[in-house]
């Protein structure tokens, strides 16, 4: 699609603001209200803009309000959960437009029933899907594929239910959901946090300075891998922390701990807490004790990252029965650090993935070109080129 320099600058804006009057536009894009009238008119000929109604100023005197056209689109969002898959179809603006959920082995009929419920004729502009892997970049900053075998298959499964010649772009999941919580969760205000995920695996989405931090091999916050155990009797064994601290070893502990007056042994995280929230001593201890060894992973991040906030999400880390352990323990061992939940629970990561792919399906629209937005105007570029006003 070729469209001039002012009329993409002005597309930009326009899906950051989802509505706005041609002066707004012209004040935001720093560009003169002639030229902001002509971008305007050449994005209605081309359909990517659209008069939604007028406003009456301070003078009485009417504006023409615009919005989004049929012809700028829509995006898809997934996430690949280790039980669940999330799926979510957004307009260029993030306005919602369709969402589907399913089991882990159901994920191409997701995305299917998401694609089916998009505005009939509206191009598919961009692809983000969301995975528990290591995201190798290529050379524009976008994922192929995940880096290794453990997100592979479910990949290829779900992928082919994607409609060709719309570019796919991969992302880690904790990292989406780092996002997420940086611009719609439990640390907006702040641009510098670690969200920690603790569920069936472990893993840290770092964002400083309002960007996430990927690393040079994209494995940035892959706490999995420091060397667990570490001590002179025991060797360090790969991804060991993770299978100490993952579900799997949180009720393979408390099965160790139960008695046989405690009842039935609970068979799910889910249950074990539930318990401790009734009161059950075993159950209490057993998460408190868990508490203190995602304390311990906290610490660790903090010692290295200082980041002054870490939010707790995740299936189990989410939990507020962990806060205070998971408080004490970092406190004891490292400097003042705040720890909150994740105001976004299992939706992080696709309310993440969903707002990464805006960015994406803008990008595919103005070939790259960003609006400068004066200081005064409200609005702010952030990490992926996603614009959000404040």
């Amino acid at each position: 699609m070729h469209l001039s320099e002012s009329a993409r600058a002005v597309f930009a804006v326009l899906a950051a603001a989802g509505t706005a009057t041609r002066p707004q536009l012209a004040a935001v894009a720093r560009l003169s209200k002639p030229t902001v009238s002509s971008a305007v008119a050449e994005l209605e000929a081309a359909e990517l803009a659209a008069c939604s109604g007028t406003v009456s100023g301070a003078t009485g005197r009417s504006a023409a309000v615009y919005g989004l056209g049929p012809a700028a689109g829509a995006v898809l969002a997934v996430d690949l959960g280790p039980a669940v898959t999330r799926v979510r179809g957004c307009a260029l603006d993030g306005t919602l437009l369709a969402e589907g959920t399913g089991t882990r082995p159901d994920a191409a009929d997701v995305v299917r029933h998401v694609l089916k419920e998009l505005p009939t004729g509206a191009p598919l502009r961009a692809i983000v899907v969301a995975v528990g892997d290591v995201i190798t970049q290529d050379a524009e900053g976008a994922g192929a594929r995940p880096a290794t075998a453990k997100a592979g298959p479910l990949f290829d499964a779900m992928a082919v239910a994607l409609p060709p010649g719309v570019p796919v772009h991969v992302e880690n999941n904790v990292n989406c959901a780092a996002l997420a919580e940086l611009h719609e969760g439990a640390a907006r205000g702040r641009d510098t946090f670690g969200y920690l995920r603790i569920g069936v695996g472990i893993g840290l989405g770092v964002v400083i300075g309002g960007q996430v931090l990927r690393g040079a091999n994209g494995a940035a916050g892959e706490v999995a891998r420091l060397p667990y155990p570490w001590d002179g009797d025991r060797e360090p064994r790969r991804e060991g922390l993770e299978e100490h601290i993952g579900a799997r070893s949180l009720l393979r502990r408390a099965a160790d701990a139960w008695q046989d007056a405690d009842g039935p042994c609970p068979r799910t995280a889910e249950r074990l807490f539930a318990l401790a929230g009734e009161g059950h001593a075993t159950a209490r201890t057993a998460v408190g004790r868990h508490a203190a060894e995602i304390g311990r992973l906290a610490a660790a991040a903090a010692a290295v990252l200082d980041p002054g906030l870490i939010v707790l999400g995740g299936a189990i880390g989410a939990d507020p029965q962990l806060l205070p352990g998971v408080r004490a323990e970092l406190a004891r061992l490292s400097w003042p650090t705040e720890v909150v939940n994740s105001a976004l629970g299992e939706s992080g990561t696709v309310v993440g993935a969903a707002r990464l792919a805006v960015a994406r399906g803008i990008e595919t629209v103005t070939g790259g070109v960003e609006a400068k937005p004066r200081p005064e105007s409200g609005f702010q570029t952030v990490t992926g080129g996603v614009r959000v006003k404040h």
